[in-house]
């Protein structure tokens, strides 16, 4: 059975964290493992439309980033990923505490992956639900010095 190396996840999560958009956003990656990972947003004033809730890309965003990291750590590690279709449903709003986005891996291919990702809110109350279909990109790797497996 293969298991992520430990080392390689630290050094993952800390690069994820000390990535521009993640923290634009105030979100970090919290945990990933094979065919999972959960996203972690603290929600500010930034993140509310003019109505006082949390605008929809907040969430689109929580569900393609789970997505994303559920399926990485499948990929060969020489490659990347890019989102190449994202659906979701909105189920309830929010407007202050803190979300999390749990992404499963549906199908890790070679070169096309499939993963779904709920988000819950501070209550563990369902917020959304989405899918994503992600497209393997050899040779767009991350700079990691730890191997991938074990």
């Amino acid at each position: 059975m293969i298991r992520p190396n430990p080392v390689y996840v630290r050094e993952l999560i800390e690069i994820v964290k000390t990535s521009p958009f993640p923290r634009h956003m105030s979100m970090e990656l919290e945990k990933i493992d094979l065919d999972a990972a959960s996203i972690r947003l603290s929600l500010g004033k930034c993140h509310l439309q003019p109505f006082g809730i949390v605008h929809g890309g907040v969430i689109a965003t929580l569900i393609d980033t789970a997505t994303f990291w559920s399926v990485f750590l499948r990929i060969p590690e020489d490659a990347g990923l890019v989102n190449v279709d994202l659906k979701l449903n909105y189920l309830r709003p929010v407007t202050n505490g803190w979300l999390r986005a749990e992404g499963i891996a549906i199908k890790n291919g070679k070169s096309i992956c499939y993963a779904e990702a709920k988000v819950f809110d501070q209550n563990d109350e369902l917020l959304a639900h989405g899918t994503s279909t992600l497209m393997v990109l050899p040779g767009k790797s991350l700079t990691i010095t730890a191997k991938k497996y074990l």
